[in-house]
């Protein structure tokens, strides 16, 4: 019994290794939808607080700051899929379906990194 546990332990672990290998390989297979769309919605997440700093310590605000989030984050993923990893976007249901994948909460965290880093450094404290 406890050596299934580690058999699968190790399996899984190899498989979440081989998904990060993959997702940094040009043109790599997916045999799994969910895994890539997993991958997709990890480097959003990671790319919403990257933003979020650069923005907060430029510093950038108002509407010309979401938008510019908004605009730097479709096209990154754009170019991530269709050029870098080649998918068939319609294997997965069209670039509007990709482009769905994780965005909200990257937009939460962009928000929130966004505010506490331009606070922190710009606000002005008030007494």
């Amino acid at each position: 019994m406890a050596n299934r546990a580690k058999v699968s332990e190790t399996n899984n672990k190899d498989k979440v290794e081989s998904t990060w290998v993959r997702a940094f390989r040009p043109s790599a297979e997916w045999p799994d939808k969910e895994e890539f769309l997993d991958v997709v919605y990890w480097i959003r997440q990671l790319l919403g607080i990257v933003l979020g700093l650069v923005w907060g310590l430029i510093p950038l605000k108002g509407f010309f700051g979401l938008f510019m989030f908004v605009s730097a984050n479709a096209a990154s993923l754009y170019v991530y899929v269709s050029n870098y990893q080649r998918v068939d976007e319609e294997e997965y249901g069209g670039m509007w379906e990709i482009t769905k994948e994780g965005f909200v909460t990257s937009f939460a965290g962009f928000l929130v990194t966004w505010i506490i880093v331009y606070t922190g450094l710009h606000g002005q404290a008030s007494l």
